[in-house]
């Protein structure tokens, strides 16, 4: 196991220092941001003096590497826009942005899993064959379209719902969280609700496939030989089988929440990371669009490193395989 563990994080750094320099060469290409930070009217001196300082006047690798040197001590540099350090202004949109993002994974496992499940169970069925032309709408709608569509019908038109905003906040060890409080949690439906209908589907259809599969295995048919319950069936035989492709699925997802959470943030006006960035591109705030997806970079190997190992403990066979190889 610790050798399985130990070949993953190996992988996982050098695709952090391959990403690293990826996007720090992408960012840099595009635009230049002295226009945006100097009057116009400036002269060559002004140009000049702005540019030393905010070290746009050093070649692109050397830009690298003083940022990668940095980088390694948590220091991925200061936005030209706020004049704070980008990392600490992304941090403090963080809990906003995985606020949101667990609570679309949520919706996703209690709505979605028990539907796929059920789709799988009985595929003849109508309310079965309801499920999955439902997914296929969720597939097909863009996310900003629902968006706006549960604005106009749950805010506007009936005014069940608040339409943008966080709301009320509280401290949970430290950090401002909106689920725990009544007007917090109104705040968080519709958001949570249109970033998690994608989710849905794709976990409606694994589920789905995974119970047709696994529903046909002799060990299911030979539980209910001896006389075992359908709950207690689905519950501990099948389940625990079926959950091998969701959560690899559902991993890899949450990796996806927390970094295209950028259109319901922008839709609903949530304070989150995605609503941060969107403005840094608008000005040109390398430091920020930077910082912003090397933290998403690192949000992504580190989940899928946790899948992983998590996947090798439902199906032990992945990590012997691992270690043979």
């Amino acid at each position: 196991m610790s050798v399985f563990i130990i070949r993953r994080l190996l992988q996982s750094i050098v695709v952090v220092a391959v990403m690293s320099l990826l996007v720090f060469f992408a960012v840099n290409v595009v635009g230049d941001p002295v226009d945006m930070l100097i009057n116009p009217e400036a002269d060559q001196a002004e140009i000049e003096k702005t540019m030393r300082a905010f070290g746009l006047d050093r070649p692109v690798h050397e830009q690298y590497w003083f940022f990668l040197s940095n980088a390694v001590k948590g220091d991925l540099g200061k936005s030209f826009i706020f004049g704070e350090p980008a990392l600490k202004l992304i941090v403090e949109r963080m809990p906003a942005t995985l606020e949101l993002a667990f609570a679309a994974l949520l919706l996703a496992v209690v709505i979605a899993l028990p539907l796929g499940i059920y789709a799988g169970l009985k595929p003849d069925s109508k309310f079965s064959k309801t499920i999955m032309a439902g997914s296929i709408l969720g597939f097909s709608l863009p996310t900003f379209w629902v968006g706006l569509m549960m604005i106009m019908v749950f805010a506007v038109m009936l005014g069940w719902l608040p339409s943008t905003g966080r709301g009320e906040t509280t401290s949970l060890l430290g950090i401002q969280v909106s689920f725990l409080t009544w007007d917090g949690l109104r705040h968080l439906v519709l958001p949570a609700l249109n970033l998690s209908l994608f989710k849905m589907s794709l976990t409606i259809r694994v589920a789905r496939a995974a119970t047709r599969e696994v529903v046909h295995q002799d060990y299911i048919k030979f539980a209910h030989a001896k006389g075992l319950s359908s709950r207690r069936v689905i519950l501990v035989h099948l389940l625990k089988n079926i959950m091998i492709p969701v959560v690899t699925v559902l991993g890899l997802e949450l990796g996806g929440l927390i970094a295209f959470s950028v259109v319901t943030e922008t839709v609903f006006a949530w304070p989150g990371m995605g609503k941060l960035v969107i403005e840094a591109i608008q000005n040109l705030d390398r430091p920020i669009i930077v910082a912003y997806l090397m933290i998403t970079v690192l949000m992504f190997v580190t989940i899928n490193l946790l899948v992983d190992v998590l996947y090798s403990v439902l199906d032990p066979r992945v990590r012997l395989q691992d270690v043979k190889a």
